[in-house]
């Protein structure tokens, strides 16, 4: 393996690790302390579920669970309503399941917002990481090991 990037790889499983450990929260409210850029993940029952990575913890945490956000704020709630109704597959043409007319659908928009509150209870942990290549690295490490279940990397 090429140095430089040995180099960014070595801290990813002390970083991982550190994740794993945070005390979890679970009310909805971050606490003040939880800020910066890093890598976050929101796990229910002992499962992660899904891995994220932003510049503003507190701001993306919002956009992922705050009532009234949309679709592109909050792709793992999306994912979750999609589940939920099973329309498994949206598309980026302007048929019924586009993103935009999926939220026009009243079925799917109570699973959307149902999301949200299921999300707001789940379990959320973060760990500060503000080089940007390390926080892809990691997003992409942590939800390998995890196998969290509603990350996918495909391109449109």
């Amino acid at each position: 393996m090429h140095e430089k990037f040995l180099a960014y790889t070595e801290a990813l499983h002390p970083k991982f690790e550190a994740l794993i450990r945070m005390e979890p929260v679970t009310t909805g409210m971050l606490p003040p302390e939880v800020k910066g850029s890093g890598v976050y993940m929101f796990s229910e029952n002992n499962s992660h579920l899904y891995v994220g990575r932003t510049r503003n913890v507190r701001s993306r945490y919002g956009q992922h669970t705050r009532t009234g956000t949309g679709h592109n704020n909050a792709p793992f709630a999306f994912k979750l309503a999609r589940e939920t109704t099973g329309i498994l597959k949206s598309t980026y043409k302007n048929d019924e399941t586009s993103r935009p007319n999926l939220m026009l659908n009243p079925e799917f928009l109570t699973a959307f917002n149902n999301a949200l509150v299921r999300m707001r209870a789940m379990e959320f942990r973060f760990v500060e990481e503000a080089d940007p290549t390390r926080q892809c690295l990691l997003e992409i490490y942590a939800s390998v090991v995890c196998g969290s279940p509603y990350n996918d990397f495909n391109t449109h």
